[in-house]
């Protein structure tokens, strides 16, 4: 099943729903949850092979899929995957900004300016652009539903700075967009995740975690360590799964949530 978690709810029937990301993780999840209820789904990725795997899931258990593989840290990438969608199915109804995910984690005053640029291209111009990308489709359609992937880090985790402020950056968007869009019918909120059990990568992933520093700074990494999202520190002293967030993503998505716009969901496993 393309998502045992639930049976029969078909939300999405005949909508069409990009997800960028989606070939791996929570992005992968998300389109799978969509792509299970009915929803045609456009595969957004940088990494050519990890889309297409999407895709094959999808269509091996009857989801209509598009690949499109596009880098969205510009405008211009961002464009040209809401064209790739409109060419294919005519409309965009459901906008998933996933890409993401933190690079380097480490003392504030250890990063590069180009370091912190490029944090804040992975992490907030990416989201940024698609939300201007497809605001005018959607303003035109007078609907849409936005869900954006902000992070826990922006309630206060250390060593990951750079990436907390992209995040927080992308709940003022979530926010700000919500109040001014919300007159063309159009929904915008945000799930906040936190620690997440990936096991679905079939390509390295642009980041250096926790244990890069072991050599040169054993007392630094084991302080990055303890301090970086233990679930064992949660309420529900555990790691999410992909498929959680997925079914929130839905959620917010779905006319389910028809009268709900401008929040971040608290998906975290802490109050």
């Amino acid at each position: 099943m393309l998502d045992p978690l639930f049976s029969g709810a078909r939300r999405f029937d005949g909508r069409v729903c990009i997800v960028t990301g989606s070939g791996q993780g929570i992005g992968r999840a998300a389109a799978k949850r969509l792509g299970a209820e009915g929803g045609k789904i456009v595969v957004a990725e940088r990494v050519r092979e990890s889309a297409r795997e999407t895709v094959e899931q999808l269509r091996a258990h009857g989801a209509q899929a598009l690949e499109a593989v596009t880098d969205v840290s510009t405008l211009a990438g961002a464009k040209e995957l809401m064209q790739l969608s409109i060419a294919a199915f005519g409309r965009i109804d459901v906008l998933v900004n996933v890409v993401g995910g933190a690079i380097w984690w480490k003392p504030y005053h250890l990063f590069t300016e180009e370091e912190i640029l490029l944090e804040l291209e992975r992490n907030l111009s990416t989201t940024m652009w698609c939300c201007l990308a497809a605001l005018p489709i959607m303003v035109e359609q007078a609907s849409g539903a936005i869900v954006n992937c902000s992070s826990g880090v922006t309630q206060g985790h250390i060593f990951r700075t750079p990436y907390a402020i992209g995040k927080g950056g992308v709940e003022a968007m979530t926010r700000t967009l919500s109040k001014e869009y919300g007159q063309y019918g159009i929904r915008v909120n945000a799930i906040s995740p936190g620690s997440t059990a990936v096991n679905d990568r079939t390509t390295p992933r642009l980041s250096l975690r926790p244990g890069v520093l072991a050599e040169t700074e054993p007392d630094l990494d084991a302080r990055i360590r303890e301090a970086t999202n233990d679930p064992a520190r949660t309420a529900l002293r555990r790691q999410s799964t992909t498929a959680e967030h997925a079914g929130a993503i839905a959620f917010l998505a779905s006319d389910d949530a028809g009268y709900i716009t401008g929040q971040i969901v608290n998906c975290h496993g802490d109050p």
